[in-house]
């Protein structure tokens, strides 16, 4: 075959030239992204339920929702959480569940329950997650001093959203901080007392003058004319028109009754920026979009708005390209530096220039056709596709120098020029397809991992096959082409190939050699000494998820453990932002309930997330430290919990549920244990370190008691209080004026004063049209309650959270702790689910290293050869232990990831000597030499044969990672782990491929020889 092909040279050549220009052509179409499209399996159900408190958003809303969707396909977990007002479910699907259909079947179910929740209750909001949804920028209005947010919220909804949306490669805007105009109407009781009137009147009187008649046809002859009734109103002024009858038939002007204005509504939440309230639009991108062109084209629209409105101020935070952009930066870099030693590397050792050019060409060929493997297989261009083509990269420089060195061996023995390309490349074949596919065998199992990260692994395995793939064809065919057209006119003389460099380390190698099999069994001995001595490193290293990178942005979640509004809690976040004034360069916060129809997670009234962002991590530390001390000492009682903000890798795989829960349900009412009688069982739980779950935390309410036996002795309905208290307390919403598509409520103003004065100062009207005080009929006192209910499959639960190294260890404590109160105990958390992928990423391991092994054995036609290949695995990963360790580093995703391409080049390394060591002592048995020197001369010579690939691979991929360790930012933050195993791992693995292999071949194969002596 690669004698076929390269005696068509220019057929060959055009082939390569077509595939690179096609490639070029696909890759401005991939879609660049910062992560994979990938279908979180979670959907979000959130609920708002203004002035409920959370026994009633449990009872009336979320236990029928919860029963609602129970039914739904692949569902695993459901747990809700009611708080004041906000109610939030969390559904959690089996891995692989069709989310696309899994949200449709929500959204119906939901339809259906709608009928059976409260009347007036907005509909569920259904928020589906995928990766798509985490926001590449958020874009900030604020109104400037003179404009009001009502305007902007309208600029925003109408205007902005459309704009942004119009944008190629946007999918949605999402908005948090509106702020709806209303029309307020103020009763004024004394005007209405003198009267003989009631608030009722009012209200009736503005629903009577906002009806909407049927339409009335009327005949003219041969004419049809459609009649409006016109007495809609429009404007306050129209509403100070309206007549208002009494009981008693008199009727007076509104006007004379009670005041009418436009004022902003009152919401459950609220955006501020800078110290500002404003507005946050949140850009979504499309999954085929380019980010890195999507974003240029936000910021020029930022500017735009600027000029066309200029009563707002606009910012951008929070842009998510800086990963994507540092990935491909780090691409970048590894390109350029390792283009530039393997040519020095190569220069160092080949003593001449051909080399280098050919390996300089074959590189970027190689990787723009791998960008056509993304194209046929949908795979974009993001974080993770392209840390799988920077994985590849030292595998493609390998197989170059491998089979370049080959065929230059070939050329050196005195074969023609076309004859040594020819047997050069098929005598390393089967060891290089060998090779790639035992990487492979290690890596591509990881797809089959469940949950996100298998997910995201199907983008890096299939960018490691692509490279290597193309790795391969380029070292089979374009390589030995491009090494016929270089040297095609010194056929008959063989150039300088070893430099005086070389010569001096191949004579220190042989020295080593030598030393080394003085005594075969010493030394292997001291080689399987090794494999414990650097495996215990594992033991000491910090484990983590992703590597820690320099963050200069913090988030700050505060909860205030107080039965505050919205405003109160606007206005505190704005006196903490005030208080670090100066000393950030942005701050951002989202205060309350939001708006966002994206948003998942637990959201309230009284809690508010903070963003800031710093110049350094020194005044990030420093500030964020200030902030906790300015909390405690003006309010003591608020909880915070503060840590770097979340990228999209954080977003993406927090999952949101606490490491270790214990949970337990009353098992006679299904409710939650009354507050003192839970708090002294609480004192004799077993455990000595835990926290109250949600649904054990407290907070102060007021608490309205009805007396139901003087309702019924003055002849007022429960329902009439209940309407009365709402118009009072609540926010009650009398009719709405509905124009062009804008709709404003019109809302009757609650009372105003402490809660005595309101309830004495305000009649109802009992039997003869007698009007009684409230305070007749209501009562009130503050008291203490659970601030949330929680709920799951099982019904209502409350919980703990252990913080313990293992805390399963007190499970059957629990368990009887639980027994002797009538308790149902079980456990949930992030505990049970890493433990899963833990031994689930045991078991695909140990599937990767058996397919490692069988396909060796395949090649060798030996089991135990391939053991030694085997063998050298624990050695290399050991070697990678240390490295991390003694660079401060852990054990992270990148790390692991660098463990495995380290292994690639190691195994690659080991098959080739053994596969040279093979043919080359079946050569020289053939010849007639005896078996043992048959079997030594085989060794020595394969490892002078190897000893040059071997080293270039080492040191090219060591000097190309090297730039990372001394650079600075999120990048190489990222990659710096990876670094550090594979030079670790590199470092030994190259002593391993040059000592150990012959070592452990020698001593496996000896016995054999014996036999045949």
């Amino acid at each position: 075959m690669v004698r076929f092909l390269l005696a068509r040279p220019i057929a060959v050549g055009m082939t390569f030239l077509a595939l690179a220009v096609f490639s070029i052509i696909v890759f401005r179409l991939l879609p660049v992204s910062l992560l994979p499209p990938i279908d979180v399996p979670q959907i979000v159900v959130r609920t708002s339920y203004p002035n409920a408190s959370p026994e009633a958003v449990e009872q009336n809303v979320m236990a029928p929702i919860r029963d609602g969707l129970l039914t739904l396909g692949g569902l695993e977990e459901l747990d809700s959480r009611s708080g004041s007002e906000t109610g939030t479910l969390t559904l959690r699907f089996a891995h692989g569940t069709p989310m696309d259909l899994a949200y449709i079947e929500t959204n119906e179910k939901i339809d259906r329950i709608t009928g059976s929740l409260p009347a007036g209750l907005p509909r569920p909001q259904v928020i589906r997650t995928n990766t798509n949804d985490i926001p590449v920028v958020r874009v900030q209005a604020v109104p400037k001093k003179g404009t009001s947010l009502t305007e902007v919220s309208l600029l925003a909804e109408n205007v902005l959203k459309k704009r942004l949306e119009q944008l190629e490669g946007v999918s949605m805007v999402d908005i948090n901080g509106r702020q709806e105009r209303v029309i307020s109407v103020t009763p004024d009781r004394e005007a209405l007392a003198a009267l003989g009137m009631t608030s009722e009147n009012v209200i009736q009187a503005i629903r009577a003058g906002n009806s909407e008649l049927p339409g009335i046809s009327v005949e003219d002859g041969q004419y049809r004319y459609h009649l409006r009734m016109a007495i809609r109103i429009d404007s306050p002024e129209d509403i100070l028109r309206l007549p208002v009858t009494g009981v008693q038939g008199n009727t007076v002007s509104l006007s004379r009754v009670a005041q009418v204005n436009n004022e902003p509504g009152e919401t459950l939440g609220h955006h501020l920026f800078n110290g500002r309230e404003g507005l946050v639009l949140t850009v979504h991108k499309q999954g085929s979009a380019k980010m890195n062109e999507l974003l240029p084209k936000i910021y020029e629209a930022a500017e735009q708005f600027r000029l066309d409105y200029p009563q707002v101020d606009f910012g951008l935070t929070q842009d998510q390209s800086t990963l994507l952009n540092a990935g491909i930066s780090n691409l970048q870099t590894s390109l350029l530096f390792g283009g530039l030693f393997a040519f020095a590397v190569l220069f160092a050792f080949m003593g001449n220039y051909k080399m280098p050019v050919i390996m300089g060409i074959s590189l970027p060929v190689s990787l723009l056709v791998s960008f056509l493997v993304f194209y046929l297989f949908g795979i974009s261009i993001n974080v993770i596709s392209l840390s799988g083509l920077a994985l590849g990269l030292g595998m493609l420089i390998d197989n170059g120098i491998i089979v370049m060195e080959n065929i230059t061996r070939k050329r050196r023995e005195g074969l023609p020029l076309f004859d040594a390309c020819v047997q050069g490349v098929n005598e390393v074949m089967s060891a290089l397809i060998s090779s790639v596919l035992t990487t492979l065998a290690v890596f591509v199992p990881l797809v089959f991992l469940s949950g996100t990260a298998g997910a995201l692994f199907y983008d890096q395995a299939v960018s490691v096959a692509a490279i290597l793939g193309v790795s391969l064809m380029a070292a089979f065919i374009l390589l030995p082409l491009l090494y016929m057209l270089f040297y095609r006119t010194s056929q008959a003389v063989v150039e300088k190939e070893d430099s005086r460099f070389y010569l001096a380390v191949l004579s220190g190698y042989h020295s080593l050699y030598l030393r080394a099999f003085r005594k075969p069994t010493l030394s292997l001995f001291l080689f399987f000494l090794l494999i414990p001595l650097l495996l215990s490193a594992f033991l000491l290293l910090p484990k983590e998820g992703m590597p820690p990178m320099e963050k200069l942005d913090a988030i700050a979640d505060i909860d205030w453990n107080a039965p505050i509004g919205a405003a109160e809690n606007r206005d505190r976040v704005l006196s903490l932002q005030h208080s670090l004034e100066g000393h950030y360069v942005q701050t951002e916060a989202d205060v309350g309930v939001g708006q966002f129809l994206l948003a998942g997670g637990d959201h309230s009234v009284q809690k508010a997330s903070l963003y800031l962002k710093f110049d350094s991590e020194e005044e990030k530390d420093r500030q964020m430290e200030e902030l906790s001390g300015w909390l405690a000492a003006n309010y003591p009682g608020a909880s915070v919990s503060i840590g770097d903000a979340p990228n999209a890798f954080d977003q993406l795989f927090s999952s949101g549920l606490p490491y270790y829960e214990a949970r337990w349900r009353e098992l006679e009412s299904k409710k939650p244990v009354d507050g003192k009688q839970m708090d002294q069982w609480l004192d004799e739980l077993p455990v000595a370190r835990w926290e109250r779950g949600p649904g054990l935390q407290k907070e102060s309410s007021v608490i309205f008691r009805i007396d139901l036996e003087k309702l019924a002795l003055y002849g007022v309905t429960p329902s009439q209080l209940q309407e009365r208290m709402q118009q009072l307390f609540g926010n009650f919403t009398v009719d709405e004026v509905k124009r062009f598509g804008e709709v404003t409520p019109i809302r009757l103003k609650g009372a105003q004063g402490d809660f005595s004065a309101v309830l004495r100062d305000s009649y109802l009207n009992g039997r003869d049209n007698v009007p009684y005080a409230l305070s007749n009929f209501v009562s009130f006192g503050y008291d203490e309650h659970y601030k949330n209910v929680t709920a799951d499959k099982g019904g209502v639960y409350q919980s703990v959270s252990l913080s313990d190294n293992d805390p399963s260890v007190h499970e059957s404590s629990i368990l009887d702790w639980g027994r002797e109160r009538n308790l149902g105990v079980d456990f949930s958390g992030q505990y049970f689910s890493d433990r899963d992928t833990i031994s689930q990423l045991a078991g695909i391991l140990l599937i990767s290293v058996l397919l490692l092994y069988f396909i060796m054995a395949a090649q060798f036609e030996s089991l135990v050869q391939s053991l030694i290949v085997v063998l050298t695995l624990p050695l290399g990963v050991g070697a990678g232990f240390l490295m991390l360790l003694l660079t401060g580093s852990s054990l992270n995703v990148m790390s692991a990831i660098g463990l495995v391409v380290m292994l690639g080049i190691m195994v690659n390394d080991a098959i080739l000597k053994i596969d040279t060591a093979n043919r080359l002592r079946a050569q020289y048995q053939g010849e007639g030499m005896d078996p043992r020197a048959a079997l030594e001369r085989a060794l020595f010579e394969s490892g002078e044969i190897r000893l040059k690939p071997i080293l270039m691979t080492s040191a090219t991929t060591i000097l190309a990672l090297l730039p990372v360790i001394f650079s600075s930012g999120i990048g190489a933050d990222l990659q710096r782990p990876l670094v550090y195993s594979v030079i670790g791992g590199l470092t030994i693995g190259t002593f391993t491929a040059l000592f150990f292999v012959p070592l452990a071949y020698w001593f496996v194969a000896r016995p054999k020889v014996r036999q045949v002596a």
